[in-house]
């Protein structure tokens, strides 16, 4: 299983199709790698044996695991979307925003426009958070 220690972590960022894989997993649950393939929309549907080998790199890369079911496997996420989304918030954070919370905020709020709505949840969240 892959390390997602802060210190010391072997920065393991999963490449597009390797995320998408990853989400149908953790939404399913567990998987044969036909029901991954049948959450794409038939224009873009990738090969079977696409996902196979994505499926067998995540495997190798401590993501997921397989339990046998007759002649196939059973494939099911090893690492929780939560300690994976954490982990990458962090490398994201770390690597492209010198670990600077100000900074990411302020590129979000200067290229997204927040609705009402949005900017007083956040304004509540960090109330929330000095108040602790």
């Amino acid at each position: 299983m892959p390390d997602f220690r802060t210190n010391g972590m072997k920065r393991l960022l999963l490449t597009s199709l390797e995320l998408k894989v990853m989400n149908s997993l953790w939404d399913k649950e567990k998987a044969f790698v036909k029901d991954l393939v049948s959450e794409w929309p038939e224009e873009r549907k990738p090969a079977y044996n696409t996902v196979s080998t994505i499926i067998r790199i995540l495997e190798e890369k401590g993501f997921v695991g397989h339990q046998v079911v007759g002649r196939s496997h059973l494939y099911f996420p090893r690492i929780a979307r939560s300690k994976y989304r954490k982990s990458s918030f962090r490398s994201l954070l770390e690597e492209v925003f010198d670990g600077s919370l100000t900074n990411l905020v302020s590129t979000i709020v200067d290229d997204k426009e927040l609705s009402r709505e949005e900017i007083e949840k956040l304004r509540k969240l960090l109330e929330n958070r000095a108040s602790k």
